[in-house]
C-alpha cells in the first residue's frame, strides 16, 4: 500500500449502520469495538486532531510514534477490506479536536449507532461522550480486552479492603493467583512473590560491559512520510527524530517482543535499577510503547517470558521482575486513574506550588545526570523507570513543583505516554500527591543514591555528598531542605525513621545553610550553567527522503 491509500477520506457509498470509533491508542485489529463487525454494513473511524499534539507540548518523538502508528493500523483496516474514514491534520475543513472531527462525520455518514473500545484517557472519553450525546446517538464502550482486569473488578478489590490501603504487591499476587503466573501448586514459583532485593545491583566501576543493541525498526516509507510531516507541522516542539526507530506495526513489536525475551530479559532484573553514563536502552525492554498502543497484548508479553523461565533460557528472578511490571504495576495504575478520576489530577497533597524549570525542555542545566537524562528523552522519547522516577521526578518533587505540571511534560515526552499510565506514574509514584494512595511515603533520596545506581556524577561539578556550600549537590540539599519543610506532615510516615532521627542532628547553621543553597537553586542561580543548543546522546541518523 501507498500514502495514497489512507491519506484521504474514504468515499463512503452505502449506508453505515455502527460507526466503530480507533483511537490512537488502540491499535489492535481483535480489539473488542471490532466485535461483530460486519464490512458491509459498518465502518472504522480515525482522525488525526492537531489538540491531541498541543493540548500538552508534545515532544516530536511522541507525535511521529502515534501518527506512524495510527497511519500502518489504517492500512490494515484497508487490508482486510473494511470501510475506513480516515482524516489527517490540516486538511480543508478539518476541526482541531476529536470530538469536532467526530461530530463533522456523524452529519456526513448518519450512522446508526457508534461502538469504541474502553479510551485511555479521561478528556478523550468525555469530550466523544458529548458529541456522540449531541448528534442524538448512544456510544457504546467496550472492555478493553488489552487488560487481564476490569475497572469493576478493581474498584470491588479495593472496597473488599474496608480502609485498608491500597497496596501493589497484595493486588499484584492475587493476580497472579488468579490467572496462574508463575505459580506452582498453588505456591509463588520458587516459593517467594518477589525478588526485589536481587534486582538492585549497580554495575560497579568497570560499567555494563557490552550491552545488547537496542531493537531498532528503520522506518519505511509511511513512517518517513509522517516524520517529515511531524518534523514541518512541529517543527517548534520539543524533541528530535533522527534517531527514530521504535515498532509501529504489529509484527514489529512481536520482532521487538521477541529480542527482548532473547537477548534483555535474562539479564534484566538484577540490574533494572542501574543507570549508566551514555547508555540510554540497557537491559530494558522498550515494550512499554507498543503496549500501550495496544499493538502487543500484555498475556502474550507475560507468557512469553513465563515460557522463557520454564525453558531455562531466563531466570525467576528476572522474570518476575518483568512480569510485576506488567501484571501488577500496569494493571494497578490502570486501577488508580479509573477509579479516581477527574479529580486526581488536581491532587497536589505536599502542596506543591513552583514552577517547572524551563530546562526540562532543553537540558540546559549543568546538573549532570539531568541533563543526561533530558537530553536522551529528547531525542528518543524514553527514559527507563528509575531515570523518570529518582531523577526527573525526584528532582522536582524536591524542588517543589506543581504536580499538574510535571504530570502535563511526562505525558508530552514519552512515546509510551497515555494518561490513564502516565499520570498515576507521575503524580502518585513520583510526586506523592496523592498522599499515599498510590505508595505508602514519598520516593526520596539523595544524590548518594544517584551515584551509586551508575548516574553520571563523576562527570559532575556538583559533590553527592555535600547539602550545603557552592560544591553540594542539589538532590542532596533539596532532600534535606524536603524533609524540614515537611517535617510535621512526615512524622509518622513509614520507613522514614532513620531520615527522621538525622534531621535532628543538624545544627542551626547547618540548617540556614541548607536553606540558603535550596533558595539558590530554586532561584535559577544554581544549575543553569549549560547554555549550549540542543545536543543529544548519540543519535542514530537515518533516512527521511
Amino acid at each position: 500500500m501507498t500514502l495514497s491509500d489512507f491519506s484521504e477520506e474514504d468515499p463512503i457509498q452505502r449506508p453505515v449502520r455502527t460507526l466503530v470509533i480507533v483511537l490512537g491508542d488502540q491499535l489492535d485489529l481483535e480489539a473488542s469495538a471490532f466485535d461483530g463487525f460486519d464490512p458491509d454494513q459498518d465502518c472504522v473511524w480515525m482522525a488525526e486532531v492537531k489538540e491531541e499534539s498541543t493540548h500538552v507540548w508534545s515532544s516530536k518523538p511522541r507525535i511521529a510514534m502515534f501518527i506512524a502508528a495510527m497511519r500502518h493500523f489504517a492500512q490494515a483496516v484497508r487490508g482486510k477490506g473494511w470501510r475506513l474514514r480516515y482524516t489527517r491534520l490540516y486538511g480543508p475543513g478539518r476541526s482541531d479536536t476529536l470530538a469536532g472531527e467526530l461530530q463533522s462525520t456523524l452529519r456526513t455518514l448518519r450512522p446508526d449507532q457508534l461502538v469504541m473500545t474502553a479510551p485511555g484517557d479521561w478528556r478523550v472519553w468525555t469530550a466523544l461522550s458529548c458529541a456522540a450525546a449531541e448528534a442524538g446517538l448512544g456510544l457504546e464502550v467496550r472492555p478493553d480486552r488489552h487488560f487481564y482486569t476490569t475497572v469493576k473488578e478493581f474498584a470491588a478489590y479495593a472496597r473488599h479492603l474496608q480502609g485498608k490501603p491500597l497496596r501493589l504487591e497484595y493486588f499484584y499476587r492475587t493476580l497472579r493467583q488468579r490467572h496462574n503466573v508463575l505459580m506452582a501448586d498453588g505456591e509463588p514459583e520458587g516459593g517467594q512473590w518477589n525478588y526485589d532485593k536481587a534486582n538492585r545491583q549497580t554495575f560497579g566501576r568497570n560499567g555494563p560491559g557490552m550491552v545488547p543493541e537496542r531493537s531498532r525498526f528503520e522506518p519505511d516509507e509511511t513512517t518517513r512520510h509522517a516524520l517529515r510531516w511531524v518534523q514541518e507541522q512541529f517543527a517548534d516542539h520539543p524533541g528530535d527524530l533522527e534517531s527514530f526507530a521504535w515498532p509501529v506495526t504489529r509484527q514489529d513489536a512481536l520482532q521487538a517482543l521477541a529480542d527482548f525475551i532473547d537477548h534483555r530479559l535474562p539479564v534484566f532484573g538484577p540490574y533494572q535499577d542501574a543507570m549508566w553514563p551514555g547508555e540510554p536502552w540497557l537491559y530494558h525492554s522498550h515494550l512499554s510503547a507498543a503496549l500501550n498502543l495496544k499493538l502487543l497484548n500484555p498475556r502474550e508479553v507475560v507468557a512469553a517470558a513465563e515460557a522463557a523461565y520454564r525453558a531455562g533460557r531466563a531466570p525467576l528472578a528476572s522474570v518476575e521482575g518483568f512480569i510485576r511490571q506488567i501484571l501488577g504495576w500496569r494493571e494497578y495504575v490502570r486501577g488508580i486513574y479509573w477509579t479516581q478520576m477527574p479529580a486526581y489530577v488536581e491532587r497536589n497533597a505536599l502542596e506543591a506550588s513552583g514552577e517547572l524549570p524551563a530546562w526540562y525542555w532543553t537540558g540546559g542545566t549543568d546538573f549532570e545526570c539531568l541533563h543526561q537524562t533530558i537530553r536522551q528523552t529528547l531525542a528518543h522519547g524514553y527514559a527507563h523507570h528509575i531515570q523518570r522516577l529518582m531523577v526527573t521526578g525526584l528532582f522536582a518533587m524536591l524542588l517543589g513543583v506543581k504536580p499538574k505540571a510535571v504530570h502535563e511534560w511526562y505525558l508530552a515526552v514519552y512515546v509510551d505516554a497515555v494518561e490513564w499510565v502516565e499520570l498515576p506514574n507521575t503524580l502518585g509514584m513520583s510526586q506523592y500527591a496523592d498522599g499515599g494512595l498510590m505508595a505508602s511515603k514519598p520516593y526520596i533520596a539523595t544524590g548518594k543514591y544517584i551515584q551509586r545506581m551508575g548516574g553520571p556524577c563523576a562527570g559532575c561539578k556538583y559533590d553527592p555528598a555535600a547539602f550545603q556550600g557552592d560544591a553540594a549537590c542539589p538532590f542532596t540539599t533539596l532532600y534535606w531542605e524536603f524533609l524540614l519543610r515537611h517535617q510535621a506532615r512526615l512524622e509518622n510516615a513509614p520507613r522514614l525513621e532513620f531520615q527522621r532521627e538525622r534531621l535532628g542532628t543538624l545544627s542551626p547553621a547547618q540548617r540556614e545553610g541548607i536553606q540558603d543553597r535550596a533558595a539558590a537553586i530554586r532561584s535559577g542561580d544554581v544549575g543553569c550553567g549549560r547554555r549550549e543548543g540542543l545536543r543529544y546522546l548519540a543519535p542514530v541518523p537515518i533516512s527521511l527522503g
